[in-house]
Order: C-alpha cells, then structure tokens, then sequence
C-alpha cells in the first residue's frame, strides 16, 4: 500500500472540515488536531483580518490584537490577494 501524498492528506483535511456543520464538532475536531497555541495563533489571525476588513490601520490591529507585524503582514497579503479570507470574513 502507498502512502497518500502531502496534498492527498490535506485534501482529506478540507473535506472533513467542509463536511462539518456544528461549531461544537469543528471546535472539538480543532482541538483534537492542534495545540492550543496553534488555536490561539489562527484565532488572532481571523481577528486581525477582521479588522483590516473593517479598515483599521496596522497599528490600530496590533493595539487591539496579540498580533507580530510580521504575521499581520502576512495576514494583510492574504486578505488583499488570498482566496479564504475575504469570502469568510465579510
């Protein structure tokens, strides 16, 4: 038997969490699979991408967020040129 590939087993990933309906499922299935710094870390990200949406400036999301620049500007990329966010988030 051959081992599926990286993109076979994120594949899987997305489909389980695209079958999910109830937040208490997702939540417990999130928290069986990450740490919970991991939680706390994509927590802030939706957070500040929230507020980016909203039209705060960086230094209005670092004040009000546990966010690095470093990660807010990843965050700011992915809300400007990403696929998820701006769908997810309005």
């Amino acid at each position: 038997m051959t081992a599926p590939s990286k993109q076979q087993r994120l594949d899987t990933l997305v489909k389980l969490l695209a079958e999910l309906t109830d937040p208490t499922d997702c939540r417990a299935l999130l928290e069986d699979l990450c740490t919970a710094k991991e939680l706390e870390n994509m927590a802030e990200r939706c957070y500040a991408a929230q507020l980016l949406t909203q039209g705060l400036t960086y230094n209005q999301v670092m004040a009000l967020s546990d966010i690095s620049s470093a990660t807010l500007s990843r965050v700011s990329r992915c809300v400007q040129y990403g696929k998820g966010y701006s769908r997810l988030l309005k």
